[in-house]
């Protein structure tokens, strides 16, 4: 067995800090993309107030751009989640080792990617497969 990632207090902090402020962008952002998605509809969201049919392109442009938002949450709210299992990390002590190979992530990687579950060897075999 590989040894433990020996991210101390300070570093440890660090990288909470970083998770945090990822997470507030996120919230941030999918609560506009929600709002703007959700909360309109295809009428609105195209500036067409009036009375006058919609266009058929029209219409499938509106709910194409719709589902791609739509979309778009739906990876954000992935990215929380993988920043909520960080934090959790974190509190338990296992943050910044690999969960596949159990090494020591690079300081560098986790710069990158705060929450990242894999080092980067691991994870270049994984999207090789």
């Amino acid at each position: 067995m590989k040894t433990r990632n020996k991210l101390n207090k300070k570093d440890l902090n660090y990288f909470k800090q970083l998770i945090l402020k990822r997470k507030e962008e996120l919230m941030e952002g999918l609560k506009h993309s929600l709002e703007d998605t959700l909360k309109k509809s295809p009428r609105e969201a195209a500036g067409d107030i009036s009375g006058y049919a919609f266009h058929m392109a029209d219409l499938a442009t509106d709910t194409y751009d719709r589902e791609f938002s739509l979309d778009l949450a739906s990876n954000e709210r992935q990215l929380i989640y993988e920043i909520d299992e960080a934090l959790k990390k974190i509190q338990e002590g296992n943050y910044g080792n690999c969960e596949q190979c159990k090494s020591p992530i690079s300081k560098t990687r986790l710069k990158a990617i705060p929450y990242t579950r894999l080092c980067l060897k691991c994870q270049e075999a994984q999207e090789k497969r």
